[in-house]
């Protein structure tokens, strides 16, 4: 009776374990999914070829932005107070930071670009400051505003040597030199062109002109290299109707010019091309591979593949 209960017991771990692995196989399937190499249609809209969770003992939770730096992912695991990195095939690779005010800590890290040398800056909107590390996630410096302008630092992009930020709480935009020098500063509060509330994220295309999500007034603007106002992206034909957006978060632009907006509150992501005539729309709202739950992030890699947060649903998702 001892032997068969024995042989029991372990026929049951048998089978706990290998359900247990299996389920472990589930959940990282779409992480360990390749990009498709090339694009099928590439007059087509972008489609849903995989996703980034973080590995098993420590997912992301509520993602904020993501950028691509050579050939490694970097993403502000917001709630975890750090940056996860990862391969192209969803690897996990390293992981840095963690919670405090000290050098290489993190209240809410936000913002997250990269530069030519390979360095990472990081947004932490509470502490109000910007961390510098090197590729590998040591810490570096503070990235040096010469005239102590950031308060919330939000969103970060950087583009030709020059750090373009949105300071959430002052509704502004600030471009520095990569020494801390200011460039321009854009905005202040209010409804009127050329004011911001609750800028979120920013851009540059190819002709230098800035984009950047005035969240509470659920537009784009739209400027000149020099801070000129050109125009709106809100959704309504040439952005003077009612917008259509719901409270916008990230923005990027493709090789040819088409404007992505991360359209939070409805859950979508929408494709303008040059003009601000409306292309594509990817998501709705959902757990679905194709689908997004209050994204928030939005970078454009070199080969014009869409890279998102997807908050709610803790996960990077990929549209090629």
């Amino acid at each position: 009776m001892k032997k068969r209960t024995v042989y029991l017991v372990m026929s049951s771990i048998v089978t706990l374990s290998v359900v247990f692995f299996a389920v472990i196989s589930f959940l990282n399937l779409e992480s360990t999914l390749k990009p498709i190499a090339a694009k099928v249609d590439p007059s087509g809209p972008p489609v849903f070829t995989n996703a980034l969770y973080g590995d098993f003992n420590q997912p992301l939770s509520k993602p904020m932005d993501v950028t691509k730096i050579d050939e490694l992912i970097y993403i502000s695991d917001t709630n975890n107070k750090q940056i996860q990195v990862f391969d192209q095939s969803g690897t996990s690779v390293f992981k840095f930071g963690k919670e405090g005010t000290k050098e290489g800590e993190f209240k809410f890290p936000y913002g997250i670009a990269g530069d030519d040398d390979g360095k990472i800056y990081v947004a932490d909107m509470y502490n109000g400051n910007i961390s510098i590390f090197d590729s590998k996630g040591k810490f570096l410096k503070y990235f040096e505003d010469k005239d102590k302008l950031l308060n919330s630092p939000g969103g970060l992009r950087i583009f030709d040597e020059k750090l373009y930020v949105t300071d959430i709480k002052a509704n502004k935009l600030f471009v520095f030199k990569l020494n801390g020098e200011k460039v321009i500063e854009i905005g202040g509060a209010g409804i009127e062109e050329g004011k911001f509330i609750a800028p979120n994220a920013v851009t540059v295309d190819h002709d230098d002109q800035i984009y950047v999500t005035d969240s509470g007034n659920n537009r784009v603007q739209v400027f000149d290299k020099d801070g000129k106002f050109i125009k709106i992206i809100n959704g309504s034909p040439d952005g003077k109707g009612d917008p259509t957006f719901l409270n916008p978060r990230g923005v990027a632009v493709d090789s040819k010019g088409n404007v992505y907006v991360v359209n939070n509150l409805a859950h979508n992501i929408i494709g303008f091309d040059k003009d601000g005539n409306q292309k594509y729309e990817l998501g709705g709202m959902g757990t679905e591979n194709n689908q997004l739950y209050l994204p928030n992030g939005l970078f454009i890699d070199d080969r014009d593949a869409l890279l998102v947060t997807d908050t709610i649903n803790q996960r990077v998702s990929i549209f090629y």
